[in-house]
């Protein structure tokens, strides 16, 4: 991969999360992907990814825009910088009782890609800034 192919896929991938379609999210994927969630673990595999797609589409609705996608020379690493407008739908466990609190917030993800596919998605946001938005 170059710049050129991490870029496109990197736009492929935000694209699809835009159109909600997971299926074209995990097809940028690789089988093993790594999955660091913000202040949280790090989930591996595609099965894992789309369980975690399942329980993000429940709890919240969410688009993103002015994403800047940047990546390295030879296409091996990317980054990606956008806000997040938010609504949330369902009480996620630990997280403040939902009842359709909306958002707005500054976010980030870092890639490592191979092969033509992400291998490792680790995403960035301020938590303490989203509870204080939906109430905490």
């Amino acid at each position: 991969m170059d710049r050129a192919d991490a870029l496109a896929l990197l736009t492929r991938y935000y694209a699809a999360f835009n159109a909600g379609d997971w299926e074209g999210m995990l097809d940028c994927l690789a089988d093993d992907v790594a999955h660091d969630i913000n202040q949280g673990g790090t989930q591996r595999g595609k099965d894992a990814f789309r369980a975690f797609l399942a329980h993000m589409e429940r709890c919240y609705r969410e688009r993103l825009d002015g994403i800047v996608l940047m990546a390295s020379e030879e296409g091996s690493r990317g980054a990606a910088e956008f806000t997040v407008h938010g609504e949330y739908l369902a009480t996620d466990e630990g997280l403040p009782e939902a009842n359709g609190q909306t958002y707005t917030l500054p976010a980030g993800a870092f890639f490592a890609m191979s092969n033509g596919r992400i291998d490792r998605v680790t995403v960035y946001y301020n938590l303490n800034d989203w509870c204080a938005q939906v109430g905490a």
